[in-house]
């Protein structure tokens, strides 16, 4: 708990319970607290923001209420599933079901990462940087591992630090239900990317020129490294999904043949000799 309680910050004013309302409101908007993320008990919460826990208690209602929070009896306060309809089970089902909806949704990462990355480099803070850098060390130590579940992971938590250091509340949320597309593997497993041919090395040498570019502050530079990433990401979708339509065609031809061989034994043995 000691990682989010460093987040909240002592209120000083008159309409207390307001102002914890806000503070928290406004690490939710920031997308500094996550759909799913337990906040600290209302005891903690009262001293970290130096109130009474009676103003704690309100402000939570306040926000429950509105539904940015939800109270579990007997395990906490959890900041709401805020990432809207776009998630709901009947979406992803659909999602996962047309073809046309990944054509989509590469088209509209390709023009958002690009964009994301020119912010990120404009408007990174040191923090933003420290983190973008710890999760490039933890791609390298995966690669060394050779170890492309612990690839992918890191992949997605990179481009929300990305889009984190655009500092633009709009863009945080919309990717956070872009990338739980991606983290769900609701329209292909990211490991197939890490798995094929070379793919792991050019993963990496791209989310590093997209790194470099965002920690050097070269918004051009950036921009088009998140860009060629999704080129990346499409042609080898396509070469995948061309090498599945092969292998489908291919074991249909032996199939056939071998059902014509059984048939031609079958007839050369009831010919008498």
């Amino acid at each position: 708990m000691a990682e989010i309680n460093s987040v909240f910050e002592p209120i000083h004013t008159a309409t207390v319970s307001e102002a914890v309302v806000a503070q928290i409101e406004d690490l939710v908007l920031s997308g500094v607290l996550k759909s799913g993320q337990k906040l600290p008990p209302e005891r903690e919460l009262a001293e970290l923001m130096d109130v009474s826990r009676p103003m704690v208690r309100e402000a939570i209602k306040s926000l429950e209420a509105r539904n940015l929070l939800v109270v579990r009896q007997g395990e906490g306060t959890f900041i709401a599933e805020l990432t809207g309809a776009a998630l709901s089970p009947a979406m992803i089902e659909l999602f996962a079901q047309r073809p046309k909806a990944f054509e989509d949704y590469l088209e509209f990462r390709f023009e958002v990462e690009g964009y994301a990355a020119f912010l990120a480099a404009q408007r990174a803070t040191d923090s933003d940087r420290e983190i973008i850098k710890g999760i490039i060390a933890e791609m390298e130590a995966a690669h060394e591992l050779e170890d492309p579940t612990r690839e992918a992971q890191a992949d997605v938590v990179l481009h929300t630090s990305i889009v984190d250091a655009t500092h633009n509340s709009m863009l945080v949320h919309v990717m956070s239900s872009i990338y739980e597309l991606m983290r769900r593997g609701v329209f292909y497993n990211r490991k197939f990317l890490y798995e094929r041919g070379d793919g792991r090395e050019a993963l990496l040498a791209q989310h590093k020129a997209i790194a470099d570019a965002v920690l050097a502050r070269d918004p051009e530079k950036a921009c088009e490294a998140a860009e060629a990433h999704m080129v990346y990401v499409q042609s080898a979708f396509d070469a995948g999904r061309e090498s599945q339509k092969r292998i489908r065609t291919a074991s249909k031809r032996l199939l056939l043949f071998q059902n014509a061989s059984r048939h031609a034994g079958l007839r050369s043995r009831r010919v008498p000799s």
